[in-house]
C-alpha cells in the first residue's frame, strides 16, 4: 500500500477525444488528499494520429515509463484485452476492461464501469420500476451497464446497437449469466419504448464531440426513467427532454465518480473517500 507523502505515482487515460476528460482532476486531487504524488496524464488516440492497433506500442510505452496503470475508455475497451495479460473476473464476464493494472511486467485488466454505473443508479433511481429496461448501446461501456441493470434486479433488458450483430451477442452472453432474467437484442424501438419502464442510455451520443438525442423524443414518456452515462456535458440532451416530460432521470455522474474510484483503489491499494471524489466532481461541472 502507497502510504508515504513522498510516493510518486503515474496513471493515464487512453481513448479517442478526451481532451475534456474530468479524470486527471479528479485522481489528482484524490491522490493529494491521501499523500501521493499523483500525475494522471491523457493519451489521446486522435491527437496521436492512431487507432486501435497502436494499443500494445501504447501499453508498452506506459510499462517503460513506469506507470501504475492506465484507465481505457472509447473505443478501446473490447481491443485493448488481447494486449493484457490477465482479466479479473468482472472484466471477462463483460468482455470489456476500462481499467489496466501494471504490476510486476504483467497487465491486469479490471472493470469498474459495472460497479460505477450500479452505485450511481442505486443512489438516484431508488425504488425504479425495472421490470422491462430499453438500452441503447452494446459496446464496452453498453456491457457493463447492461450487467448493472440486471443485477441491480432488471427483469427484462432489451438491447439495442447500431449493430445488430453486437448487440445479439451481447444480449446471449447475458442471458446465459443471468438465466432468470429476459435478456434480448432489439428489433422495433417504438415496440420497446412503449412497452418498457425505462431507458438506458449508452452510446457516445449526447456528448461534446456528438451532440443530440440517441432516438426520437417521441418514444420518451412520463412513466419512463431515464439513465444516462455521458457525463459531459452532464446536462444531456436526452436527460433535458426527458425531465421536461416529468421523467425521473440519473445522470452520468455517478458513474463517473464510482468508476474512478474503483480505478483509484486498483491502481493505489488506498481506499479512496467517494464523498470527496463527487463533492470534488459537483464543484467541477458545477
Amino acid at each position: 500500500m502507497l502510504d508515504t507523502p513522498t510516493t510518486t505515482i503515474k496513471v493515464g487515460l487512453i481513448g479517442s477525444g478526451i481532451g475534456l476528460s474530468r479524470s486527471p482532476a479528479l485522481h489528482e486531487a484524490e491522490g493529494r488528499a491521501n499523500g501521493l504524488s499523483l500525475t494522471y496524464e491523457l493519451i489521446d488516440l486522435d491527437e496521436r494520429g492512431v487507432g486501435l492497433s497502436a494499443l500494445p506500442d501504447l501499453l508498452r510505452e506506459v510499462e517503460a515509463r513506469g506507470f501504475a496503470g492506465v484507465n481505457i475508455t472509447h473505443p478501446a475497451k473490447q481491443a485493448v484485452i488481447p494486449a493484457l495479460d490477465e482479466l479479473s473476473p468482472e472484466a471477462r464476464a463483460l468482455g470489456a476492461v476500462n481499467t489496466v493494472v501494471l504490476a510486476g511486467g504483467r497487465r491486469i485488466g479490471h472493470n469498474t464501469d459495472c460497479p460505477g454505473f450500479a452505485e450511481g443508479f442505486r443512489r438516484s433511481l431508488p425504488g425504479a420500476d425495472l421490470s422491462h429496461a430499453v438500452q441503447l448501446g452494446a459496446g464496452g461501456a453498453g456491457a457493463a451497464v447492461a450487467r448493472a441493470m440486471l443485477q441491480l434486479g432488471t427483469r427484462r433488458l432489451t438491447i439495442f446497437d447500431s449493430d445488430g450483430a453486437r448487440a445479439q451477442a451481447l444480449a446471449g452472453t447475458l442471458e446465459r449469466q443471468f438465466p432468470d432474467a429476459a435478456v434480448e437484442p432489439g428489433g422495433d424501438l417504438d415496440a420497446a419504448m412503449a412497452q418498457a419502464t425505462g431507458l438506458v442510455h449508452a452510446t457516445p451520443t449526447g456528448m461534446a464531440a456528438h451532440p443530440g438525442l440517441p432516438l426520437d423524443e417521441r418514444l420518451i414518456e412520463p412513466r419512463h426513467f431515464v439513465a444516462e452515462i455521458v457525463y459531459f456535458p452532464l446536462e444531456t440532451e436526452l436527460l433535458r427532454v426527458a425531465r421536461a416530460k416529468g421523467c425521473r432521470t440519473v445522470d452520468g455522474g455517478g458513474m463517473a465518480v464510482f468508476q474512478a474510484a474503483g480505478a483509484f483503489r486498483h491502481f493505489t491499494g488506498i481506499e479512496p473517500d467517494a464523498e470527496r471524489m463527487l463533492a470534488h466532481f459537483a464543484a467541477m461541472v458545477g
